[in-house]
C-alpha cells in the first residue's frame, strides 16, 4: 500500500530558470554584484545632491546674516536723520511763533534786511577787507645770465 500511494501522489514540476543573457545564465553572485553597483551608484549620486543643497543653506543663510547686518545700520541711521528732522521741525515751529510777533520781524529786517525803524537812522559801518600778500611762486631752478 505504501508503494501505490507514493505512485498516486502528484508531485510539483520542477521549476528552471531559464532567463538567458547572450548564452549565459545569471547566477545569484552575479545578481548581488549589479545591485550593490547600482545601489552604491544611487547613493554616491544622493550624496552629492545632499552636499549641495548643504552648501546652498550655508551660502543663503550667510547671505541673510550680512543683509540683516546691513539692515540695522541702516535702520539706525534712519531713525537719526528722523530724530534731526523732529529737532529741526521743532526749531522751525518755535521760529514761526517768535516772528509772528511785531518784534520778531523788526528784528528779521534789521538783522538780515538792513532795514530802520520810523524815527531811526541805519548807520552801516564796512570794515575793510584784509589784502593778502601774495608771494612769488618758487618754480624750479631758474637760469643766471
Amino acid at each position: 500500500m505504501t508503494i501505490q500511494y507514493r505512485q498516486n501522489r502528484k508531485r510539483p514540476p520542477k521549476v528552471v530558470n531559464r532567463t538567458k543573457r547572450k548564452g549565459k545564465e545569471t547566477s545569484s553572485a552575479e545578481k548581488a554584484k549589479q545591485g550593490s553597483a547600482s545601489n552604491g551608484f544611487y547613493y554616491s549620486f544622493l550624496t552629492v545632491i545632499l552636499l549641495l543643497c548643504l552648501i546652498q543653506i550655508t551660502v543663503s543663510a550667510v547671505l541673510n546674516i550680512s543683509k540683516i547686518i546691513s539692515y540695522k545700520a541702516k535702520i539706525i541711521q534712519i531713525t537719526k536723520t528722523r530724530d534731526a528732522a523732529k529737532t529741526l521741525n521743532e526749531q522751525l515751529q518755535d521760529n514761526i511763533k517768535n516772528f509772528s510777533n511785531v518784534t520778531g520781524l523788526e528784528a528779521i529786517a534789521r538783522n538780515n534786511l538792513k532795514m530802520s525803524g520810523e524815527d531811526e537812522v541805519l548807520v552801516i559801518i564796512n570794515s575793510p577787507k584784509e589784502v593778502k600778500e601774495e608771494k612769488p611762486k618758487l618754480i624750479g631752478l631758474r637760469k643766471h645770465d
